[in-house]
């Protein structure tokens, strides 16, 4: 098979990339290692209710322990949501003396755009530039300003509901309009923003459209926060939705599922990609794919692992790896509960529905002034005020008719603050391929060597404070906080291996997520960010993806690739 381009994923970047290459007249075809799911046809669990699941919605923990020992620690995991992520006895990795990491996945069309948490957030140049502030890692070749049009693009296409609140550390975008705070919630944000004026707490910006967009058959969110199970309506971003109907509109587009891409083939004597060699999974035979360009969005671990398996005789030691640092540099946020509170007082009020999104309170520090204390990054915060509901009757002594009264009505107020730090950048992170294991493919299994470090803990220890404080003044009863760090992929923003920079001694791809060693491949998906900062990176990785294909096609044309 012969194409003008083939795309590796069909998550969040794979989808954009087959959008806007088929969008420019090329002929692409799509390569997920997962199985079909067809938008409004295969979402199994979307309306049914506890009753209608044989384990009421918290599924067999005999088997969850069995086969899904990673992906039942998260939190978007249940009975519900368990055929979108992969399961663990089928799909291992192996980890690093020391290595705790919890590598959630979901193979299928769509991969996690469907169980993604939706929460899109710009860069800023604070982000952007603080590699080079700072000295650690590599300093990124672009900045905001390189981006925001892409923003733009990205954000209008999805469609992001959001407040604009004027922050040089959290941009403003196109935004449909923003979903209420709660009652709670508006207290704080008042508290906080006259006590420290410079923390900003605000309405979680979502990819949860609160205007409908009839022309592309997607409805306003319905507010059932049920988002991971697919959602018929379309009102969240997921490929299906979106991106994929207006790739295959084009009839530019080939799909293929079940297919895992082996290794990308190499010519040395023209420097470029000839073809992607991948596996039937369901009859293990092994073909070829060939193209003119190669995107690589099978998520950040994933694109690296292929660029490792695609070692040659000319590229001994990975694909695309003169510098030696592909698989280094990896990172994922250093998050926690830094403080939950009790808000007693508040009885009175309540909500209605089921809000998909919480707040966000914004970078603070070490901006303009480096204020942290220990750490030289930033950390925001996201989580919410909400109500007790009777399950919390599980946890109380009780009978009778009293007592079944008092659980028809909501509970008391909590809130809740979880800390989001930015992960440094070291290159003691890193992905290797284990060579002593392989999957059920015959592939090499990958092996994960991670640790956060003094910067990520002094920032927690600081996030633990700092919350602490924030709820107090709003009239809360602060009752437990941390200021340790999940395992490493808990943020589920596992980014890095494959970074942009400026050098090709140092990096692995330029400013256009484009390998230096083979211009022919481009890189979009998180395997190319240089550092994390510390808000969710799923918008910043389509908009790269946006750009990278524009130049991907113009480069095309002028017959530079």
């Amino acid at each position: 098979m012969e194409f003008d381009a083939i795309v590796v994923g069909s998550g969040i970047t794979g989808g954009w990339a087959a959008k806007e290459l088929t969008e420019a007249g090329l002929k692409v075809l799509m390569i997920e290692r997962g199985r079909e799911i067809r938008h409004q046809v295969d979402y199994e669990t979307e309306t049914k209710a506890p009753w209608d699941m044989p384990f009421r919605g918290l599924g067999d923990a005999d088997l969850y322990r069995r086969e899904y020992p990673v992906q039942m620690v998260n939190r978007h995991f249940t009975e519900f949501t368990q055929n979108h992520f992969v399961n663990d006895a089928q799909n291992p990795y192996t980890a690093g003396v020391g290595t705790d990491f919890t590598w959630f996945r979901s193979y299928q069309l769509g991969g996690r755009s469907l169980t993604w948490g939706r929460q899109s957030y710009r860069w800023s140049d604070y982000d952007f530039g603080a590699n080079k502030r700072d000295g650690h890692g590599t300093d990124w070749p672009i900045r905001y300003a390189d981006l925001a049009p892409w923003y733009d693009k990205v954000e209008e296409f999805i469609g992001v509901s959001g407040s604009p609140e004027g922050l040089p550390q959290l941009p403003d975008g196109r935004f449909q309009p923003g979903m209420a705070l709660n009652a709670v919630e508006t207290h704080a944000r008042e508290v906080i923003r006259k006590q420290w004026p410079e923390r900003c707490l605000t309405i979680g910006r979502t990819a949860n459209m609160t205007v409908a967009k009839p022309e592309e058959g997607r409805s306003a969110c319905q507010n059932r926060s049920i988002c991971a199970r697919g959602c018929s309506y379309g009102a969240y971003f997921s490929t299906q939705s979106s991106t994929l109907p207006a790739a295959q509109k084009t009839g530019n587009l080939t799909v293929i599922t079940d297919a895992v891409v082996e290794a990308l083939d190499y010519d040395p004597a023209t420097r470029r990609i000839t073809g992607v060699r991948y596996i039937d999974t369901k009859t293990k035979q092994r073909r070829r794919a060939t193209s003119r360009i190669v995107f690589l969005n099978a998520g950040a671990f994933n694109s690296v692992h292929v660029l490792l398996n695609s070692a040659s005789d000319a590229m001994p030691h990975g694909l695309a790896n003169s510098s030696g640092v592909l698989g280094t540099h990896i990172m994922d946020h250093a998050n926690t509960l830094s403080a939950l509170a009790l808000f007693p007082g508040w009885e009175g009020h309540t909500t209605f529905g089921n809000r998909p999104t919480g707040v966000v309170v914004a970078r603070y520090r070490n901006m303009d002034t480096m204020d942290g204390v220990g750490h030289s990054r930033g950390f925001s915060f996201q989580g919410g005020a909400l109500q007790s509901t009777w399950t919390g009757g599980k946890r109380e002594a009780g009978i009778g008719e009293t007592y079944k009264e008092q659980l028809r009505h909501p509970g008391m107020w909590r809130m809740v603050l979880v800390g989001f730090a930015d992960c440094v950048p070291r290159a003691t992170n890193r992905l290797t391929l284990d060579r002593s294991r392989t999957d059920a493919n015959g592939l090499p299994l990958l092996k994960i060597d991670f640790a956060f470090g003094k910067e990520e803990h002094a920032a927690l220890a600081q996030a633990k404070a700092d919350a602490a404080e924030m709820l107090t003044a709003a009239g809360g009863k602060v009752i437990m906080g941390s200021d340790q760090p999940g395992p490493g992929g808990t943020a589920i923003h596992e980014m890095g291996g494959a970074r942009m920079g400026h050098d090709p001694r140092t990096s692995v791809l330029n400013a256009w997520s484009q390998a230096h060693d083979v211009p022919n491949l481009f890189v979009t998906d998180g395997a190319q960010m240089s550092s994390s900062a510390c808000q969710n990176p799923s918008l910043t990785y389509m908009a790269l993806t946006a750009r990278a294909c524009d130049a991907a096609v113009r480069m095309l044309r002028e017959g530079k690739i």
